[in-house]
C-alpha cells in the first residue's frame, strides 16, 4: 500500500497548472488515475488507520474523504475545471459544515497540513467564542504547546479589528474572541510527498492538532445537536 507519492505524480499537477482543460485532462487521465488519486486513496486509508487510534470520530471512507478534482466554477471568474492539487478532509462526524477536523493537500509544490475550523458560520463562531469566555486558560495553553508551535506556521486568526459584538471588551481572552478562523497549517516543500516518511510527517502534525480539534469540537459538537432538535 502506498504511503506517499511518485515524482510523476507530482510532475502531472505541475503540468495540469499549465493545460487546466478537460481535452488535456481526458489524454492524461489514466494517469491521474494510477499516480494520484490511487495513491492518494492508499495514503487516506493509512491514515484512517492512525486516527482510530486517537481521533476515532475522524475517520472517513477514503472515496469521501478525498475531495473531488473537479472545480465548482457557478461563482467563480476562474473557470479553469480542474484544481491543481489532491486533498482530502477528517471532519468530526463525517460533515465539513458541522465540525473541525484535520486537512492534507499536496500539489506540485507544497504540502499543506492543517486542522481546525477554518470557515466557521455565524453559528458556529458564536458556539466557539462562548465557549472560550469560559475556558480560555486552557486554550492559550494548547496554542502554546510546544509541539503546536514547533510544527506549524504561525496564525493571528484572521482577527476582527475590534472585540466581537456582545463580549466584554475588557474581557481577558479579548485577543482570542477576535479570531475567525481557528486552524493551523503547516505548509511544506512538496518533495516532502516523495518520501517514504510522508505518512509519518502527517501524522505527527494530526497528533499534535487533536488537543486543538478537540477543544473546538467541544462547542460545534453541541451546536450540532441543537440545531438537530
Amino acid at each position: 500500500m502506498t504511503t506517499h507519492f511518485s515524482g510523476e505524480a507530482l510532475q502531472f499537477l505541475r503540468e495540469l497548472e499549465g493545460h487546466n482543460d478537460r481535452g488535456w485532462f481526458e489524454e492524461h487521465k489514466p494517469a491521474y488515475l494510477s499516480e494520484v488519486r490511487e495513491p492518494m486513496l492508499d495514503l487516506v486509508d493509512r491514515v484512517n488507520e492512525s486516527l482510530a487510534g486517537f481521533a476515532p470520530g475522524h475517520v472517513r471512507p477514503p472515496q469521501k474523504a478525498i475531495m473531488r478534482i473537479y472545480r465548482d466554477v457557478r461563482f467563480s471568474k476562474d473557470k479553469s475545471p480542474y484544481k491543481t492539487n489532491v486533498a482530502a478532509s477528517w471532519p468530526l462526524g463525517g460533515s465539513e459544515k458541522t465540525g473541525a477536523g484535520y486537512f492534507l493537500s499536496v500539489s506540485g509544490h507544497e504540502v499543506l497540513v492543517a486542522g481546525g475550523s477554518y470557515a466557521p458560520s455565524p453559528e458556529q463562531l458564536t458556539a466557539i467564542r462562548d465557549h472560550i469566555v469560559a475556558h480560555h486558560g486552557e486554550l492559550r495553553a494548547l496554542l502554546a504547546d510546544p509541539r503546536l508551535t514547533g510544527m506549524f506556521d504561525p496564525a493571528d486568526g484572521n482577527p476582527l479589528v475590534r472585540p466581537p459584538r456582545g463580549y466584554p471588551v475588557d474581557h481577558p481572552a479579548v485577543d482570542l474572541l477576535r479570531r475567525r478562523q481557528w486552524a493551523a497549517f503547516a505548509t511544506l516543500p512538496a518533495s516532502v510527498a516523495e518520501t517514504d516518511a510522508f505518512l509519518t510527517l502527517v501524522i505527527e502534525r494530526f497528533e499534535a492538532l487533536t488537543p486543538l480539534i478537540d477543544f473546538l469540537n467541544v462547542p460545534l459538537a453541541t451546536l450540532r445537536l441543537e440545531q438537530r432538535r
